[in-house]
């Protein structure tokens, strides 16, 4: 991935962070003819691995090769700049639009698991990290367990081991206080969820120390 160094991730906590907030990310294989794959998985990344699931029917798993690489593509919100919004546009006019967005790339090995036990462990953990703020969180065992068992028949379960990690905040950070201030404002105003996260990381990241 290209990162310009005003623009790289290095914090772990923050990476880790991100990805937990995100909780989901793009499985990125290649196939035996050349071509690749991409499956989005919900994923649970704890030390140096990921742990996910797939449908069964998804041909996607069966292509996965041991010892292969693979790469998850973690996305954060994502939004358009205009240059009307930049203070130095009526300075100089010396401006264009561009994207801002945050992602991260974890690059490793994976792993299939068609093991019932392993793949209810993985479907629980998951499950536990979207419900667990809940005053009445979901269990699988408020299933019938025959119910349960026909869905874990119907998944298979992925593991990664991360061996490499690389993570992108675009935010402006090329520009002037003014500009990026300018950006902030123009984001809020804009009729999107996405919009108005990218703005309030931009601020975030104008919070933290150099």
């Amino acid at each position: 991935m290209y990162v310009p160094h005003f623009n790289a991730m290095t914090d772990d906590a923050e990476i880790r962070r991100l990805v937990a907030e995100i909780g989901s990310a793009q499985l990125i294989t290649v196939g035996a003819d050349g071509f690749p794959l991409a499956t989005l998985l919900p994923v649970i990344w704890r030390d140096d691995t990921v742990i996910a699931h797939m449908a069964r029917a998804n041909q996607h798993w069966k292509a996965i090769g041991a010892d292969r690489p693979v790469l998850l593509v973690v996305t954060g919100p994502q939004a358009y700049i205009s240059p009307n919004w930049y203070a130095s546009k009526a300075e100089h006019g010396k401006v264009v639009p561009t994207w801002n967005y945050s992602v991260v790339q974890l690059s490793g090995r994976a792993t299939v698991h068609d093991d019932p036990h392993w793949v209810r462990g993985a479907v629980d953990e998951l499950g536990d990290r979207h419900e667990g703020h809940r005053d009445e969180p979901w269990r699988s065992s408020d299933a019938p367990d025959k119910y349960i068992q026909g869905q874990l028949r119907a998944i298979v379960g992925v593991e990664i081991s991360v061996e490499r990690v690389e993570a992108k905040a675009k935010f402006s950070q090329n520009r002037s206080g003014e500009d990026r201030a300018g950006v902030v404002t123009g984001l809020l105003h804009e009729d999107s969820r996405d919009a108005v996260a990218v703005a309030e990381q931009m601020r975030a990241a104008g919070d933290r120390p150099a």
